[in-house]
């Protein structure tokens, strides 16, 4: 009976370690996921604010 009892707590022990294993894991990928898109509008907006830029330096010299 022990034996069973054992068991039995390990394979739920093992099966409640890979659920959280596996929650953890689809955790850290959106969250790296996020950071990819965040980084990403960054990088747009980086280049957007220099285009203006280039564009107002090119009126003012004209002007």
């Amino acid at each position: 009976m022990v034996k069973m009892g054992t068991f039995f707590g390990m394979s739920l022990g093992a099966f409640v370690f890979w659920q959280s294993m596996d929650k953890v894991h689809v955790w850290i990928a959106l969250h790296q996921d996020e950071k990819k898109e965040r980084e990403e509008r960054e990088m747009e907006v980086r280049r957007v604010r220099e285009e203006l830029m280039q564009q107002a330096q090119q009126r003012d010299s004209v002007a």
